[in-house]
């Protein structure tokens, strides 16, 4: 059973008790919190359709990343107060507002009040957004809960994943999660257009790291057979948070960098997913937090 006594929900394993007030690494309390509650229209088209994933942002965060663009709710504690009841009101407002999906985005660290708000289960397909770096032993406590898995593998390569989110075992922790994500949802099911059931699995490219990226295409190649998954292959890479001015994260990625990975796609048979455009690296994908949906 899931709990926030002596706290072992993410690989961090803190151990801490949160109920007695004590924080781990994603420096949230027992109270459930989050940033906005709204329609989100820029996820992939399969998750937002023509009306919208419904999306809860959660406040607080399992990884460190050094590029986050957003700071605010992921290591500044900016969010509202929210219990089980509210959740799941919630959502079921955002159902009535005619959302194609519902997104938990970051929840792990939440997950003994949000399960109870999952049940019974809600019209629209459940997506679970998250870093990728989950324990193994806590998704298995969402099986029949979550229809689609959306978890990033930003890393193949522990070093850089030390450096730049404090997760030296990511890619074990990682690859572990997300071959237990495709346990439970099995190859990927749409309908209409909408992707009903699966997992999604995005990577951002980052500058100077080309390597990084062509291993983690790699994996994506030797683990799942052709379009058991998808696959979104992210540009949207902009300088933020410490390392906005450390190069070679003070820029965007190159279009050489850019076409590199997808060549490498290309070659290895990738070919179920997406591709963001080169030009998408904009403040215009991240969101706007002021509490959207959540307070009266």
């Amino acid at each position: 059973m899931l709990s926030y006594t002596s706290c072992r929900l993410c690989p961090r394993q803190c151990g801490v008790d949160r109920t007695r007030g004590q924080v781990g690494f994603c420096r949230m309390p027992d109270t459930m919190q989050a940033a906005r509650a709204a329609a989100h229209y820029w996820e992939e088209p399969v998750i937002s359709g023509n009306f919208g994933t419904g999306a809860v942002f959660f406040s607080g965060c399992t990884l460190g990343c050094q590029f986050c663009q957003n700071t605010p709710i992921s290591r500044e504690n900016f969010g509202a107060a929210l219990s089980t009841a509210h959740l799941r009101e919630v959502l079921e407002d955002l159902v009535d507002q005619g959302v194609e999906s519902l997104s938990l985005v970051t929840p792990t660290h939440f997950l003994p009040s949000i399960l109870p708000a999952l049940t019974p289960k809600l019209p629209v397909p459940l997506v679970y957004n998250c870093g990728g770096y989950e324990s193994v032993e806590t998704l298995r406590e969402l099986e029949g809960l979550v229809d689609v898995y959306l978890p990033d593998m930003k890393y193949s390569d522990d070093a850089l994943a030390a450096r730049l989110s404090q997760a030296p075992d990511y890619v074990a922790v990682a690859t572990a999660a997300i071959l237990e994500m495709y346990r439970q949802t099995g190859p990927v099911q749409t309908a209409d257009g909408l992707l009903k059931r699966g997992v999604l699995i995005r990577h951002l490219i980052l500058p100077g790291q080309l390597d990084n990226s062509l291993g983690v295409v790699q994996w994506l190649q030797e683990h799942f057979p052709r379009g058991t998954v998808l696959f979104s292959l992210m540009s949207q890479y902009i300088p933020a948070g410490p390392l906005a001015h450390t190069p070679p994260f003070d820029r965007p990625i190159s279009q050489t960098e850019y076409d590199a990975v997808v060549s490498w796609m290309e070659l290895l048979g990738i070919r179920s997913g997406f591709l963001q455009e080169f030009s998408s690296a904009s403040q215009v994908y991240v969101p706007d937090f002021h509490l959207q949906g959540l307070v009266d």
